[in-house]
């Protein structure tokens, strides 16, 4: 029994001493490629949100454009129409 618990022993060592070896050796790859992609990463970010950012402004800019001509063309509707003309009701009562 004394050997098979030693055996055990020494397996799990092994295994531990073998994981311990593969995190490591993983590590020195995996983190320093992402250090170097995270840069990359940001930057796309960055730029893909300026990107609509600009969008946007210059969305709003055509809207802004839009609602001043609407806005003219309804004054220029509602001073053609006498419905919207102002009354003198002192001219009336004369």
């Amino acid at each position: 029994m004394d050997g098979s618990s030693k055996e055990d022993e020494e397996e799990s060592t092994f295994t531990n001493i073998s994981l311990a070896d593969d995190i490591d050796h993983s590590s020195r790859i995996v983190y320093p490629r992402l250090k170097s992609l995270l840069p990359k990463m940001m930057n796309a970010d960055m730029d893909d949100l300026s990107a609509r950012v600009d969008a946007v402004k210059e969305e709003n800019l055509k809207l802004k454009s839009e609602n001043q001509v609407l806005g003219q063309y309804i004054e220029n509707l509602m001073s053609a129409s006498s419905v919207f003309q102002t009354t003198d009701t002192k001219s009336k009562r004369k």
